[in-house]
């Protein structure tokens, strides 16, 4: 049983939770932190290794409306990149002069020694680049590709590294291939589902948030809204907030300088910009979850604040974030954002539905964990295709509507079989560390979910049709060769099972009415 795998590891996951990387992952409201990553040689095997000369490479900051997350994928591909190089890695010193300005170090977030312990037969870990001559040793600082895999690793880095024994790699984001060997993939989960922890005083907060969800409801959505300025001005898009909305955020995208003039109406229509908070309550709403679902909001200062909320809260008036349910509790972390955002993670982790309103790292990173630990759904809102339905929202009912939010978001509800092995991410789709029984049992236990009257967990199933359009199907790439591929059809996503939404949806006039504003 999918949930008995969970079980089996309830035990231990206050030791296996992670920033998601930065978050993106983790959550968007996050502190932007990045890794400086570097590496000691000689092998790690090596118990003389401080008899023979040091190499290091490390990794400057990222620059980007990211969170937790990123940072996590950082650190992954810099353990898999020590390994590679049969290097020692140094433990990452995170930025702390960034935008965000959190003064959080590596110990302050994660637990050191479990990494050092958990990865000690895969890499050799320190905590500082040892000192020679009472000085520390200076790193050459050099710039690895894009996508680089284990062949450009050795052919342009190490023989910097023999020739340097110090080295900084500069703009460690996406650094490594996507695809590697198999070995090198399974060392990447150990790293993020078992070796990154969280401290203990961020897991027991965690674990609290996570109980007070529960003690409220059964079962509880976790949403990561990503709607803060940040995100918004990255994006290039525009919601309609006329020019003090266009200088506002336009004054923020300043930030990233290397960033093209963007087309506002084509960002969103490829799908690129984030829903409003309204346009996610409607999408679920037409979904099937009910006005009685307690929804947990992971989310930084939200654009527009209160005004921008109303609607979702009016959707769901069982709205809580970590500030609503643990205010004064939450006063050792508010002053990191970093750590908020590792609250965040943990809360998301632990939901029954986790949605996501992009599908950066912090939802890559999760929608994975959730299938490497028992699966449990993540759902994507269809962007491309939701932007053109919500344009007309005003001219049809709220049926109609319904009935395509549904048609749409085939593919896009986190179902097992949504993804091909070895498609798309390895971090969101980590299919290699997943043995062929566990998925199986996952496959038939893992049906679809929706939240009814008095917030029960119930279960539906209907043989799904011939007849699916090809165009509903979701469309993945991926992230070594950037060409497009699409996904399974229907009956494959969805192993034969769909929700029967027409039993549970009826019209609403409140909603017939929130469409026609």
């Amino acid at each position: 049983m999918a949930f008995q795998r969970r079980r089996q590891h309830h035990n231990h996951q206050h030791r296996l939770r992670v920033v998601v990387p930065i978050i993106s992952s983790v959550f968007s409201a996050l502190l932007i932190l990045f890794a400086l990553l570097s590496f000691l040689a000689p092998s790690p095997s090596d118990t003389d290794h401080l008899h023979h000369p040091r190499r290091f490479t490390s990794t400057d900051n990222v620059d980007g409306p990211t969170g937790v997350p990123v940072f996590r994928v950082q650190i992954i591909d810099a353990v898999v990149a020590a390994r590679i190089l049969n290097a020692t890695l140094v433990i990452p010193k995170l930025d702390q002069k960034s935008f965000w300005k959190d003064a959080s170090d590596f110990s302050e977030i994660f637990d050191v020694d479990r990494f050092i312990s958990v990865l000690s037969k895969d890499v050799k870990i320190i905590k500082q680049i040892p000192r020679k001559g009472g000085k520390s040793l200076t790193p050459y600082h050099m710039r690895v590709p894009r996508k680089c895999n284990e062949k450009c690793y050795q052919n342009r880095v190490l023989p910097v590294l023999l020739k340097r024994h110090a080295v900084q790699l500069s703009k460690f984001d996406y650094r490594l291939a996507n695809k590697l060997d198999t070995d090198l993939q399974k060392l990447r989960c150990r790293v993020n589902y078992h070796a990154l922890s969280f401290t203990d005083s961020i897991q027991k907060m965690g674990e609290k948030l996570v109980h007070q969800m529960r003690m409220k409801g059964k079962h509880y959505i976790a949403l990561h809204l990503r709607f803060e300025p940040d995100m918004l001005a990255f994006s290039g898009c525009y919601y309609g907030g006329g020019d003090k909305e266009r200088k506002e955020l336009g004054a923020i995208r300043k930030r990233w300088k290397t960033l093209h003039i963007s087309n506002p109406d084509k960002e969103r229509r490829h799908g690129k910009c984030p829903l409003t908070p309204l346009e996610v309550g409607l999408m679920l709403r037409a979904l099937g979850y009910g006005s009685d679902v307690h929804i947990y909001v992971a989310s930084g200062e939200v654009y527009g604040g209160e005004e921008t909320l109303a609607p979702l809260k009016a959707l769901f008036p069982n709205f809580y974030s970590k500030e609503t349910i643990a205010s004064k509790e939450l006063e050792p972390f508010s002053s990191f954002s970093s750590r908020m955002a590792a609250l965040d993670f943990i809360v998301c982790d632990e939901s029954d539905i986790f949605v996501t309103n992009n599908n950066g790292n912090m939802a890559k990173i999760l929608a994975g964990r959730r299938k490497y630990f028992g699966h449990k759904p993540t759902i994507r809102p269809n962007a491309k295709k939701l932007y053109r339905l919500f344009l007309n929202q005003t001219s049809t009912t709220w049926d109609t509507f319904a009935s395509k939010v549904r048609s749409y978001q085939r593919g896009f509800m986190g179902e097992p079989n949504e993804v091909r092995p070895g498609r798309g991410e390895f971090h969101e789709n980590p299919a290699t560390c997943i043995c062929e029984d566990s998925e199986a049992r996952t496959k038939k236990d893992s049906v679809p979910r929706k939240y009814g009257k008095g917030d029960s967990l119930t279960r539906k199933e209907v043989m799904v049709s011939d007849d699916q359009n090809d165009e509903d199907d979701p469309e993945w790439s991926d992230p070594d060769d950037d060409e497009d591929q699409r996904g399974l059809q229907d009956k494959e996503l969805n192993n034969g099972t769909v929700l029967d939404y027409d039993s549970i949806i009826s019209e609403e006039p409140e909603l017939e009415e929130m469409l026609s504003d």
